[in-house]
């Protein structure tokens, strides 16, 4: 009976370690966007709307300027509302690190969670009010050892546009002369 206590014990123990390195093993690397919140804009003038993302633990990600031709870069890509301008994008610089499949090569990459910047312009005659911005991140993950299909995570923000202050209309130069 001791001895089938043991192998019990055993098989148990076997069984969690599997399932402990297949949980390990089937861990897919994933970049996420963080909840943002509404990025208020004036009509007529820029504003700037700020996009968080979160890379999964292990895992990395080429920056928008990886060192070579080959690596595909992080690219966001945004469809606009109507009558409103995307402008430029701004991304963080990348981490210089080097990994154990190139050990002398540094890599510009990001980890963790980073930010890009959307400049964005609603023209003077956009209709206050919400709109939504679409689009898609490519990126392509690696962990230490591989590198993964790039994939395309959809993204989607939104900003609420405020009525454009009224233009001052000067008054034509009058002549001091009264005319009957």
């Amino acid at each position: 009976m001791r001895g089938a206590k043991y192998i019990l014990v055993g098989v148990c123990l076997l069984a969690g370690f599997a399932s402990a390195q297949d949980l390990m093993g089937s861990k897919k690397p994933s970049v996420s966007l963080l909840p943002t919140g509404i990025t208020p804009v004036t009509g007529g003038k820029a504003g700037q709307a700020e996009l968080r993302f979160r890379i999964s633990s292990g895992f990395h990600i080429n920056s928008n300027t990886p060192k070579s031709e080959f690596l595909i870069p992080t690219v966001l890509k945004l469809n606009a509302p109507t009558d409103i301008v995307v402008g430029k994008i701004t991304y963080p610089q990348g981490q210089e690190m080097s990994f154990p499949f190139a050990p002398n090569e540094k890599l510009s990459v990001y980890s963790g969670e980073f930010a890009v910047g959307v400049l964005v312009r609603p023209l003077h005659n956009v209709i206050p009010g919400k709109y939504m911005f679409r689009g898609q991140l490519r990126y392509q993950a690696c962990d230490n050892a591989a590198c993964y299909p790039p994939k395309n995570l959809p993204v989607q923000f939104e900003v609420k546009v405020s009525k454009a202050p009224k233009p001052r209309v000067s008054n034509p130069a009058q002549s001091p002369h009264v005319h009957h």
